[in-house]
C-alpha cells in the first residue's frame, strides 16, 4: 500500500466512523477525541485530515451531492420528459437508501444541518434542489408542481433516512420510495 493510498483510507474511514459517531450522538454531541478513540488513532491523526467537525460534515455531504447533480445532468440528456423524471426518481431513491444514516442526519439532527446550511456546500445543495425541481416538474412549474417536487424530495429523503425503517432491506425500501415518488409525482407504477 502506498502512503498515498493509506492516507486515502485513513481519510475514508475517519468519515465513516464520524458519519457513524454523529448518528449515534449527534454532531454536538460527538468531539474530534471520540472519533479518534473510534478509529484507534491519536486526535492529531484526525486534525491531520480536518481541523473541525464542521469541515467532516462538508467531506461527508460532498460526494452523495455531487452524485445527484451528475445524476440529473444524466437526466437531462433523456429525449423524453418521461424518461427524465423516471431516471430523476430512480437515482434520488438510490441515492437516499445508499446513504441512509446521513439522510438521517440531515433530516434530525440541527447541528448537521446548521454545518450544512453554512458550508460551501450549501449553494450546491440549493442548485441541485433546483436542478431536481426542473428535472420533475419542468423549468417553470405551476405551484402545485412545485410543491410535489419539494414533498416527493423531503418526504422520500425523511422516510429513507428514518431509524425506524433502518431493518428494512434496500431493495424493499427502494421499491417502496419509488412507488410512493412515482404517485406523489402523478406517474403510473410501472
Amino acid at each position: 500500500m502506498t502512503a498515498g493510498t493509506a492516507i486515502h483510507d485513513t481519510r475514508a474511514r475517519l468519515l465513516d466512523t464520524a458519519l457513524k459517531l454523529f448518528s449515534e450522538h449527534g454532531m454536538e454531541g460527538t468531539s474530534l477525541q471520540m472519533i479518534a478513540d473510534a478509529l484507534g488513532v491519536t486526535k492529531a491523526a484526525v486534525y491531520y485530515h480536518f481541523k473541525t467537525k464542521d469541515e467532516i460534515v462538508e467531506a461527508i455531504v460532498g460526494p452523495p451531492v455531487q452524485e445527484l447533480d451528475q445524476m440529473l445532468d444524466e437526466a437531462l440528456t433523456k429525449r423524453s420528459r418521461s424518461a427524465q423524471i423516471d431516471h430523476a426518481l430512480q437515482g434520488l431513491v438510490d441515492l437516499i437508501v445508499r446513504y441512509r444514516a446521513l439522510f438521517g442526519l440531515v433530516n434530525s439532527d440541527p447541528g448537521f444541518r446548521r454545518v450544512v446550511n453554512m458550508t460551501s456546500e450549501a449553494a450546491r445543495v440549493d442548485d441541485v434542489k433546483t436542478k431536481m425541481q426542473t428535472v420533475l416538474a419542468g423549468a417553470a412549474p405551476n405551484l402545485a408542481a412545485a410543491i410535489a417536487v419539494h414533498v416527493v424530495f423531503a418526504g422520500l429523503s425523511i422516510v429513507g433516512g428514518d431509524p425506524a425503517y433502518a431493518g428494512i432491506d434496500d431493495a424493499t425500501l427502494r421499491q417502496h420510495l419509488l412507488d410512493v415518488g412515482r404517485r406523489l409525482l402523478g406517474r403510473p407504477r410501472r
